[in-house]
């Protein structure tokens, strides 16, 4: 199962610092390769692989994040036998934070650090409407105009079909999710924010700082809602100086 969820982990893993990586909806492990050339010395990346995508897409895809996170806790438990930290990109943000405070809830080792990006602060409310339960149309309008999808994936049929029923279930994880007031993590916190991100503005980012106790920090990266893929080096500078 480790193996499944985290397909392009290192073989040997012994650096003193693990990052687990969780992307966005619709997204695969393949967003975070070649991570760990342009993070410091000392950092092994390991990037989720959620049932559904790439390498696992004879798998059903979760529609809830209950179920999916207890999956994910279970292979990923072996790996937390050192310093560790989360990341995670607009769905992967929500996971990476329900994770940590699953794993402190259960009294277990808990992140050095979160990293969260292009995901508002889990108790706002959202202002966009939900589009899981859109007919395929308007769910295809939406990944256009958030730039989730490479657009030549637009112009092939059989690719849409292939995709739209694994951005839907992952919609719907976040968006049916509902956030359960806790006290804030004892942990930093580090947020990221697209310039020009059209579906989650600065303020909700920024608004992260009331779920730590501990030092948060708020960078803003150029490019629009999912930088993640095209702006590495200025998001891996940040997250290297933290690490």
């Amino acid at each position: 199962m480790t193996s499944a969820w985290f397909p392009l982990a290192p073989r040997t893993a012994k650096a003193p610092v693990r990052l687990f990586c969780f992307p966005f909806a619709g997204g695969g492990a393949s967003v975070f390769r070649g991570w760990e050339r342009d993070l410091p010395p000392g950092v092994d990346v390991f990037a989720a692989q959620y049932p559904g995508h790439e390498t696992r897409l004879a798998e059903a895809p979760f529609r809830e994040l209950a179920p999916l996170l207890e999956s994910l806790d279970g292979a990923i438990a072996p790996l937390l036998d050192r310093p560790f930290a989360f990341f995670g990109h607009s769905m992967g943000a929500v996971v990476a934070f329900e994770l940590a405070r699953k794993l402190r809830r259960e009294n277990r080792a808990q992140p050095k650090h979160l990293f969260v990006s292009a995901r508002r602060a889990p108790h706002l409310r959202p202002w966009r409407p939900s589009v899981h339960d859109k007919p395929d149309e308007e769910l295809v309008a939406e990944l256009r105009r958030i730039a989730a999808t490479d657009p030549a994936v637009f112009e092939h049929p059989e690719l849409m079909q292939l995709l739209l029923p694994i951005v839907r279930a992952d919609f719907r994880l976040v968006e049916t999710h509902q956030h359960v007031e806790e006290a804030p993590l004892a942990i930093p916190i580090t947020a990221f924010a697209g310039k020009s991100d059209a579906v989650v503005r600065v303020d909700e980012l920024a608004a992260w700082r009331e779920h730590t106790s501990g030092a948060f920090a708020l960078h803003e990266i150029e490019g629009d809602h999912l930088f993640v893929r095209h702006e590495r080096a200025a998001l891996l500078s940040a997250m290297g100086r933290e690490l």
